[in-house]
């Protein structure tokens, strides 16, 4: 079997191309160093040279700054539409992965189901709400479409832009000596701590059953960010009050990003990494 992995540089990608290869998959990498997947004929030749049982479509900007719109747009919305077509014309038989994204629902402050209407917030949902709809129309002229939406999941991979390996690098530095401090916004926002490797596990599970449909590929257990600091300063026996401090003047998007699980759980998904392990994953990864 052979598999194309576009993103295939970022956390996703490393785990799930890691996971394939173990299922004795070919892994067909589609990063920007393989592909200008920005060229509809590029990206053709690409599916049609291959013929890949799988696409998972795993690539995008990762913010939801304005000033990414139309990188977004191109990265998410656009080359769904170049995958999907060239399967379509060269590949119908390939199974193809859209990644979704759990801020591209509107937000209640309660666990988010697959069946909630969206929201475009902000530019990144845009692209992603219009993904969806690609694989919906497509799903429709006969292409196996899946498509999973993904809530906050971590991993040593990530970089400090993202707040769980912000804090845990920062407990890394403080353990080995650093005296700073660490000014971090509302830490009492709620949200999912789920290892990355368990859910690239979650998403293959799911492409490998025949019913084709969309869901959440998450933890569903909320863990604030403060928690979080807890269990990293926990780990190097430090008090966190001495080195992280929540900074006056930011509001949060919202209270919790939290997901319903119930859909993935039934045909057999459940994360094996506790949120104890992953703070130790990450803050005592070298």
């Amino acid at each position: 079997m052979k598999a194309i992995i576009t993103g295939i540089n970022g956390q996703d990608g490393y785990y799930l191309s890691k996971l394939l290869q173990e299922q004795d998959v070919t892994v067909i990498p589609a990063g920007r160093n393989d592909i200008d997947l920005t060229d509809f004929s590029k990206v053709s030749e690409f599916v049609k040279l291959y013929q890949p049982d799988f696409i998972f479509h795993l690539a995008a900007i990762s913010t939801t700054q304005h000033a990414a719109l139309f990188e977004n747009n191109m990265i998410i919305g656009t080359v769904s539409l170049y995958l999907l077509e060239a399967v379509k014309l060269f590949s119908p038989h390939t199974k193809v992965f859209i990644s979704g994204s759990g801020l591209q629902f509107k937000n209640e402050n309660r666990p988010i189901k697959e069946s909630d209407p969206f929201e475009a917030r902000d530019a990144y949902s845009v692209s992603r709400i219009q993904s969806v709809y690609a694989a919906r129309y497509f799903r429709s002229l006969g292409i196996q479409t899946y498509v999973g939406y993904f809530f906050n999941h971590d991993s040593p991979r990530r970089s400090e832009k993202h707040m769980a390996k912000k804090i845990s690098a920062f407990a890394q530095r403080v353990s080995q000596g650093e005296k700073t401090v660490l000014e971090i916004g509302d830490m009492s926002v709620i949200k999912e701590w789920t290892f990355a490797g368990d859910v690239v596990e979650g998403l293959w599970k799911f492409i490998n059953q025949d019913d084709i449909f969309e869901t959440n590929i998450s933890s569903g257990l909320g863990y604030s960010i403060s928690d979080w600091v807890n269990a990293c300063f926990k780990l190097i026996c430090k008090d966190p009050s001495a080195f992280v401090r929540e900074s006056d003047g930011f509001k949060a998007e919202y209270r919790q990003l939290v997901s319903d699980p119930a859909l993935i759980r039934k045909i057999g998904f459940s994360p094996k990494v506790s949120f104890e392990e992953l703070a130790k994953i990450m803050v005592l990864e070298r």
